[in-house]
């Protein structure tokens, strides 16, 4: 089902920016279960360009027991402006999420004036997709904007509302990262360096896909795919201490 919001984006990145390959993890980048209803594949896919330092998504394609694409976009240390979050899934032929927002890493007035308030008119023209649903494993305040995209919807919204506000989206963040600031001072990219950082520890920490991938691919590989490729930046304890 998302195979085109994919297929889309990587038709925006490669149109817009000087791609480079990033390696992925050996073993990480592909996957394949026999476990449950239906066989799973997962394929990841990752870049790098001057302005932007890691470009990662990822498909989950389980026929029609699952279809999951997810992707974030790390801006390059020397701009401030938001990761870029999709989060699109769907589990059977009603039951669809879709999460898609500019993940601030500041929540300062000034940062949230400059880099979240241009969301607003865009989110506006898509109530629908704008549902107020609480979030059960995540700070709804901690790098989640007021206009984010999250709703429990059905297959002819994705189609006919979320494409268009994903174009929209995309486009907005696109000139965004065209007219941020470069910055220079060291102190204020470490500043950037250590908030990647931090939302790399608390995702990994949060993030309820680790159960799925265990589902499908088994604890190990998962886990992995958790910290060496999604969120590379965390350290879980049993890396960190050399336990196995």
């Amino acid at each position: 089902m998302y195979q085109i919001f994919r297929e889309y984006l990587e038709e925006e990145l490669f149109k817009r920016f000087n791609l480079e390959s990033r390696s992925i993890p050996s073993g990480l980048e592909y996957n394949k279960s026999d476990r449950g209803k239906n066989k799973a594949t997962i394929q990841s896919w990752c870049y790098q360009s001057p302005q932007l330092r890691k470009i990662r998504y990822t498909y989950i394609d389980a026929g029609e027991s699952a279809q999951i694409f997810n992707s974030v976009i790390y801006p390059a240390h020397n701009y401030d402006i938001p990761l870029l979050g999709i989060d699109f899934l769907s589990f059977g032929k009603i039951k669809n999420l879709v999460v898609l927002d500019f993940q601030p890493l500041f929540n300062d007035r000034t940062y949230q004036d400059k880099y979240i308030e241009p969301m607003r008119s865009i989110r506006n023209k898509y109530q629908d997709l704008a549902q107020n649903i609480p979030m059960k494993f995540y700070d709804a305040d901690r790098y989640f904007s007021k206009y984010i995209l999250f709703a429990k919807t059905d297959t002819e919204t994705i189609v006919k509302r979320l494409f268009p506000a994903y174009k929209e989206y995309l486009e907005l963040y696109w000139q965004m990262l065209d007219r941020a600031e470069i910055l220079t001072e060291q102190k204020e990219i470490d500043r950037i360096v250590k908030a990647q950082k931090d939302y790399d520890c608390y995702s990994a920490e949060r993030d309820p896909a680790h159960g799925l991938f265990s589902s499908y691919f088994g604890n190990e590989w998962a886990t992995r795919f958790l910290h060496e490729f999604l969120f590379e930046d965390s350290q879980p304890l049993a890396i960190t201490s050399g336990k196995k």
